[in-house]
């Protein structure tokens, strides 16, 4: 056997045991939901509640992301774009992540800001996208965060607002390299950021790939993703 195929084994064992681990995670996180439905209201609420919400969602976004490296690196990550309602999917990101939002004490709100009621993109592609900001801009945020829909030019723009401290500078300055590294301070690997801007430049139109952007700002001040659609 030669060393291709020894990496190709390992990498094909590799996204096997993620998938295992995915299933192992959503069985966890229903037995979870179902415990938590038989307790006490009151018993419901609390920090430690929140935790765990909270990294059960980031451990499944996670996973997600592998697989979908790992289908992206052979080949098998299909594109199947369509059109969407824009305001059932943002209310859709929001209604997963309800729990986590209500156990932080975050106040999320979301608004359109295009002629078109409809956007053409993949959706699970995208809301897998999405989904990993979310986790992050959950964990970052004060108070507040803001998804919003526009147009800029022929590109859909979904973004992601916080009240949060925002990206560090380094992130911002090295925004061509996704992968960047573990940062000591966050425990940031820039995976999420490779894997997003993996998917947007599936999306392709007129020769026009889609792209991601990071910033600092908007209308809440704190860190801001942005995702463009072609």
């Amino acid at each position: 056997m030669n060393q291709d195929n020894q990496g190709l084994d390992f990498s094909t064992v590799i996204a096997s045991t993620v998938h295992d681990l995915k299933n192992s995670l959503s069985a966890l996180i229903q037995a979870h939901n179902q415990w938590l439905a038989r307790l006490p209201e009151e018993w419901r609420v609390g920090t430690e509640q929140g935790v765990m919400e909270h990294e059960l969602s980031h451990l499944n976004g996670m996973l997600v992301q592998l697989l979908g490296l790992y289908k992206l690196g052979v080949n098998q990550l299909p594109i199947c774009p369509d059109y969407h309602e824009l305001d059932d999917f943002i209310e859709a990101q929001l209604a997963a992540q309800e729990e986590v939002i209500k156990h932080r004490d975050i106040l999320a709100t979301w608004r359109i800001e295009t002629e078109s009621p409809l956007g053409f993109f993949d959706r699970e592609l995208v809301a897998s996208v999405v989904a990993n900001v979310l986790t992050n801009a959950i964990r970052y945020a004060g108070h507040a965060l803001l998804i919003s829909i526009e147009e800029q030019g022929e590109q859909l723009v979904i973004s992601v607002n916080d009240d949060g401290a925002g990206y560090p500078q380094r992130m911002l300055e090295r925004q061509n390299d996704y992968v960047q590294g573990i940062d000591q301070q966050s425990g940031s690997t820039g995976l999420g950021l490779y894997f997003a801007a993996r998917i947007a430049a599936l999306h392709e139109r007129n020769g026009v790939r889609g792209r991601i952007e990071i910033a600092n700002g908007g209308a809440l001040g704190g860190g801001l993703f942005r995702l463009y659609l072609p």
